[in-house]
């Protein structure tokens, strides 16, 4: 009995791999042309790291001319959730990064090197899994799991490395005829690769952002094929990355101790390697202390937080290519009206240690970028986003046009204001503006240099017998509010107030504050004027006629 009676009792149906490499022949691409991949594993929320990855290589290969493809690695089916698929899916589409090739249903897919799924790749692994043991490079294994439990233990006992390596590959050296017997009288067995490499032997390799890195070879019979016959990760990406014509893997740097497995794997199959670049880990400072960001423990690492806090999605974009390139954001500060599609993402200025996840930079970006939106763009934002996430800011928001003249209040121009960082921040930035919910309020804003509740109400009641005008413009407005000031007896500068604080006790602004928090509760506000001319007379007398309710309680 030989190694090919072996392969053929345990993968009687499996096709030559000559099928396969007809059936995914080279792409028709240049030279230069990256094809990448992101290969997500539908085990839970979208973590913000795969949103990372798919903008680095969508990038590369959109630079490139290229392809970038999803690959859904389903092959643990034990941690698999359902709906996994689709979320990753959705989360790629939502931030404009949906694949060349891949699935974009959970049936349906576009592309010629798929199934996208692992898991409907089964028989594709089993050639190739059938291959290796054809050649004596993989064989079946027949220990337990009880049997493998009781392995790593003495490995530990004695103080030695665990794994399934050398003297301690117990099934390594089981003949083709032992094994073909053992399969007939039906003992169960997964399949291990045979490797080849020394305990004291070192590999070399280049990595595109980590530079030349080096590690001890790889002498582990690791599984490929497991008892459920799907694939190992390590075996199955071998494959898939090889028949699908990966040019470049760009991954995290928890894989690059598996590489000198992985370039094994490749050289075992008779494969040409694809170039590996390992990212740096993206970390959170915890109390001063970097450590490596959890879904766990952060809710910024899953990217529902962003969605639901209502990160405008070219913000975390935007966000996520500064942590990758350390000079977009130089860029981006000379190239404000320029797509980022225009900037030149480069793999070399990666950082090779850990990348900060800062959301306070994040807000920074955000409020940017929301700055220079108009009203109507920033309305159809916040209504697709409070349609699905607050419903109670849909209602508030259901008159457009009186939103609208909300939202275009210092907007345009180099001073557009800057208060609004995410959708979530809207409800509390206009909520004051609507009648129906402010005179609703219980608490009110605490007056400061004029706190006096007759000193309050009179000027409430003078502003609005006397020096009120809607059709005022801001200038008029203003100097009617010093007239006001001047005829209580306050000082009309602050700098008269500052030479005479014994006879002012306050000035024009505090006079303005005051008229500030009867109308909107708060004392810091977007341009007062403005304000006012939306809220319109009868508002205004609403308001002040509260707020001097308020002042007498």
């Amino acid at each position: 009995m030989t190694n090919v009676d072996l392969s053929n009792i345990i993968f009687p149906d499996a096709k030559d791999i000559s099928y396969y490499e007809k059936k995914y022949p080279p792409r028709n691409l240049s030279k230069n042309a990256e094809v990448t991949r992101i290969g997500p594993s539908p085990t839970g929320n979208v973590h913000i790291g795969t949103i990372y990855q798919a903008l680095i290589d969508k990038t590369l290969a959109r630079q490139t001319k290229g392809v970038f493809y999803t690959r859904i690695e389903d092959t643990d089916q034990k941690r698999e959730i359902e709906g996994g698929s689709i979320q990753i899916i959705e989360s790629l589409k939502i931030f404009d990064l949906a694949p060349d090739e891949g699935l974009y249903s959970e049936t349906e897919s576009i592309g010629d090197y798929g199934p996208y799924k692992q898991s409907k790749r089964k028989d594709i692994y089993e050639a190739y899994a059938k291959y290796l043991i054809s050649i004596g490079k993989a064989y079946p294994c027949f220990c337990t799991p009880e049997e493998g439990e009781l392995l790593r233990a003495e490995q530990e006992a004695k103080s030695v490395r665990t794994g399934y390596y050398n003297n301690w590959a117990k099934c390594r050296g089981i003949s083709s005829e032992e094994a073909i017997m053992r399969i007939k009288m039906g003992v169960k067995y997964i399949i291990r690769f045979k490797s080849y490499g020394k305990e004291d032997g070192k590999i070399e390799y280049k990595d595109a952002i980590k530079g030349n890195v080096e590690f001890p070879e790889n002498d582990n019979d690791i599984v490929i094929i497991k008892a459920d016959g799907l694939p190992t990760y390590h075996f199955a990406h071998a494959v898939d990355d090889y028949l699908m014509k990966t040019t470049l893997v760009i991954r995290g740097d928890e894989w690059l101790p598996s590489l000198p497995l992985h370039l094994q794997l490749f050289e075992a199959l008779g494969f040409r390697a694809p170039r590996y670049a390992h990212t740096a880990s993206l970390l959170k400072n915890d109390n001063g202390n970097k450590r490596k960001i959890s879904k766990r423990k952060d809710p910024e690492a899953s990217v529902s937080y962003y969605l639901q806090e209502g990160f405008p999605i070219i913000a975390i974009k935007e966000y996520l290519m500064n942590i990758a390139n350390f000079n977009f954001e130089n860029w981006r500060n000379e190239n404000l009206n320029l797509d980022m599609e225009n900037f030149n993402f480069q793999l070399n200025k990666m950082n090779v240690s850990g990348a900060l996840l800062d959301v306070k930079k994040l807000i920074n970006i955000s409020k940017n970028i929301i700055s220079r939106m108009t009203a109507e763009e920033l309305y159809e934002k916040i209504y697709v986003w409070s349609a699905k996430y607050d419903h109670s800011l849909l209602a508030i928001i259901k008159d457009k046009e009186y939103t609208l003249k909300l939202l275009r209040i210092e907007r345009g121009g180099e001073n557009s204001r800057k208060d609004i960082s995410k959708w979530a921040d809207i409800k509390d930035s206009i909520l004051y503006m609507y009648d129906e919910y402010f005179l609703d309020q219980q608490q009110i804003c605490p007056y400061q240099t004029i706190h006096q509740q007759e000193d309050v109400a009179k000027i409430l009641k003078l502003y609005i017998e006397k020096y009120y005008d809607e059709n005022d413009d801001k200038e008029t407005w203003f100097n009617k509010i010093k007239e006001l000031t001047q005829e209580l007896g306050y000082a009309k500068e602050v700098k008269q107030l500052k030479n005479n604080p014994t006879i002012f006790k306050a000035h024009a602004g505090d006079v303005s504050t005051v008229l500030r928090i009867a109308l909107t509760g708060r004392s810091n506000t977007p341009d007062m004027h403005e304000l006012m001319h939306i809220l319109g007379k009868k508002s205004i007398i609403r308001r002040f006629e509260k707020a001097m309710s308020t002042s007498k309680n």
